[in-house]
C-alpha cells in the first residue's frame, strides 16, 4: 500500500471515528437513563450521586420535601447500613418544551427499619431539565396508586 493511500485509510478512519463520535443520545432517552441512574444511585443507597440527580430548587411533592431531606434521608439509611429496592415500571417521557415529564411506577423495598411504613408501590411523575450537559430532576409528585 503506497503511502499516500496509507494516509487517505487513516483520515477517513479518522473522521469516521469523530462522526460516530458526535452521535448524540435523544433528549427523551437521555431522560429515561437519568431516571435510570436515580433508582440505581437509591438502591446503591448512594446519596452524592442521588443528589447528583436532582436539581438544586428541587421540590417533591409540592413542597413537603426539598433535595436535603431526600439526600439525608438516603445517608441515614447508608449509615444504618440499610438496603433500599426500587423495581421500575416502564417509563413514559412526554416533551414540555425544552423540558421532559417521565411517569413510572416504583416498587420500594427495604432491608431495614427506617421506612418501612413508605415502603410499597407508588406512581411517579417527574419533571426533568437539562442543566449544562446533565438531566436533572427538579420536581417531582409521588402517591400510593388505588
Amino acid at each position: 500500500m503506497s503511502l499516500r493511500r496509507l494516509l487517505l485509510v487513516l483520515c477517513l478512519s479518522i473522521v469516521s471515528g469523530l462522526l460516530a463520535g458526535c452521535h448524540r443520545v435523544p433528549a427523551e432517552e437521555a431522560v429515561r437513563q437519568a431516571v435510570a441512574g436515580a433508582a440505581q444511585a437509591a438502591e446503591a443507597v448512594d446519596a452524592g450521586a442521588f443528589r447528583n440527580r436532582l436539581g438544586e430548587d428541587f421540590t417533591g411533592n409540592r413542597g413537603e420535601v426539598d433535595r436535603r431531606q431526600l439526600v439525608d434521608l438516603l445517608r441515614l439509611a447508608k449509615l444504618r447500613g440499610e438496603s433500599i429496592h426500587a423495581l421500575m415500571g416502564p417509563v413514559t417521557v412526554e416533551p414540555r418544551g425544552d423540558r421532559f415529564v417521565a411517569t413510572f411506577t416504583v416498587t420500594l423495598t427495604s432491608g431495614g427499619r427506617l421506612l418501612p411504613s413508605d415502603m410499597g408501590v407508588y406512581r411517579v411523575e417527574s419533571a426533568w431539565r437539562k442543566e449544562g450537559g446533565d438531566w436533572v430532576c427538579y420536581a417531582a409528585t409521588w402517591s400510593r396508586p388505588l
